[in-house]
């Protein structure tokens, strides 16, 4: 990959939340959301932003709607510059505008902040954009490659996908897109209400842009990080002398359970990134040199490529029921 590329960036909650740990943040991690209902933006709590990968269509936002008063002084928003950046843009525009006590952002994070916050939205992208220790984390994630394309020349009529991120600042929901010249005020958020709650219809709204049978989004969730959460509900528990010993017992049974479970996703998460990291051209080229040997080599495929099409089906079938 050329000096001063991004890579693509699979949406996926282990790959975002690898990448907040590699900026220096912790206490945070990111969830995906197959559903928006009650009871599922419940287990998020407190979620501090969202993160939304969609099909990009040309779309025009009401001006009005636009923030262009002193609030841009308030709000980090950053405009994107380079291609591929966007899934960092959303992921950095919701923790620079966190202000909760369980999110350390450490110091890569906060002195790009200091450095950039009195910037415009444009110089805050071309900031974002070389930003050497935030692009190699990225990148961290780029693909190995057998052959390196020039693709200059090629007509690009893949489909173009695209992250933005929703957050609550000071009592109002904010779209934060990068192609958008400001921060989209979708209103405020009414006294005693969960802003996931707000921007719940408006997610739904723009799901429902697409034709029916098309999957061309996903959601996900920034959270504190659910171990911490749990770990502090039971000390709550052991220290609590009102409870009865029954019910102090099945609490710490069920809470134990659910740190053991995140432990066991972080180990997994932990894998599937050192897999994706890894350098796997020679030994694919290899395997395939053995199976077309062995007469094997279309069949192996036609299986691998029916378990991944099985696997995209169930993961659509999540996707469906928001």
């Amino acid at each position: 990959m050329a000096s001063g590329e991004w890579c693509l960036i699979e949406s996926d909650p282990g790959v975002f939340t690898d990448l907040i740990h590699g900026f220096g943040a912790e206490g945070v991690q990111v969830e995906e959301i197959f559903s928006l209902d009650d009871d599922s933006l419940e287990q998020m709590k407190p979620c501090h932003g969202l993160i939304f990968l969609f099909k990009w269509q040309q779309t025009d936002v009401p001006t009005e709607s636009l923030v262009k008063d002193s609030r841009l002084d308030e709000i980090f928003f950053a405009r994107q510059v380079i291609t591929n950046a966007c899934a960092t843009q959303a992921i950095v525009s919701v923790l620079l505008n966190c202000t909760h006590e369980d999110l350390k952002l450490g110091s890569t994070l906060s002195e790009f902040k200091e450095f950039a916050q009195a910037f415009d939205p444009q110089m805050r992208g071309l900031t974002l954009s070389n930003s050497d220790k935030i692009r190699d984390v990225h990148n961290s994630f780029a693909r190995q490659q057998l052959f390196e394309m020039d693709s200059r020349d090629e007509k690009k009529d893949e489909d173009a996908f695209h992250f933005i991120a929703y957050i609550p600042f000071k009592g109002r929901l904010y779209e934060l897109d990068g192609l958008q010249e400001a921060p989209i005020d979708h209103g405020s958020i009414p006294q005693g209400t969960e802003w996931t709650d707000v921007a719940r219809p408006i997610v739904q709204q723009r799901m429902q842009k697409y034709s029916e049978g098309e999957i061309h989004f996903s959601l996900m969730a920034v959270i504190s990080e659910l171990r911490r959460k749990y770990e502090r509900e039971l000390e709550r528990v052991l220290n609590d002398s009102a409870m009865t010993n029954d019910e102090r017992n099945a609490k710490t049974s069920h809470l134990s359970m659910l740190i053991q479970e995140e432990e066991r996703k972080r180990e997994v998460y932990r894998t599937e990134n050192l897999r994706r990291r890894h350098n796997w051209l020679p030994f694919i080229v290899e395997l395939v040199k053995a199976y077309a040997t062995q007469g094997v080599l279309v069949s192996t495929v036609e299986k691998a490529v029916a378990k991944e099409a099985e696997k995209k089906r169930e993961t659509d079938k999540k996707r469906k029921r928001m």
